[in-house]
């Protein structure tokens, strides 16, 4: 028998979550855009490394920071299937953790402590959103309430 209790948080952990997911967002979806869609000599001049790779994996790591950034909003804001969101945090993660050590390795030691905190606010996120906040689907309110 399942049981209908949903785990329940304060309004700041639930403010602090959506705002990390709106700040994860804003990092993730402009930088996919610019990488997706702008000739890479104009990112070069705002991404180092991006003159030095395959315009393929330009293209692809735009693809993934694109999904990262709608996969950390639109599940959770339209509540369609928003276990979603948690995914797309430990993707983010994922993403954030290859991006750390492609740095070490360029000597880009610069960039590290962004790449920290943006795994701190997917981890978060992933937690909170699995543990302490997590959002019902569109669905399930209807069935919790008759």
């Amino acid at each position: 028998m399942a049981s209908n209790i949903q785990p329940t948080a304060s309004k700041g952990m639930r403010f602090g979550l959506w705002f990390s997911q709106v700040l994860l967002a804003l990092v993730y979806v402009p930088a996919g855009f610019m990488k997706l869609l702008s000739p890479v000599a104009q990112v070069a001049t705002q991404i180092p490394w991006a003159a030095d790779v395959p315009e393929l994996f330009l293209r692809f790591i735009g693809l993934v920071d694109l999904s990262a950034g709608l996969g950390l909003l639109l599940p959770a804001l339209t509540r369609i299937a928003p276990r979603l969101t948690v995914f797309a945090a430990y993707g983010s993660v994922a993403l954030q953790v290859c991006a750390f050590f492609f740095h070490i390795s360029r000597g880009e030691y610069f960039v590290l402590p962004m790449n920290l905190v943006l795994i701190a606010l997917a981890l978060f996120v992933a937690w909170g959103r699995t543990k302490k906040a997590p959002i019902a689907p569109r669905g399930a309110m209807a069935v919790a309430a008759s």
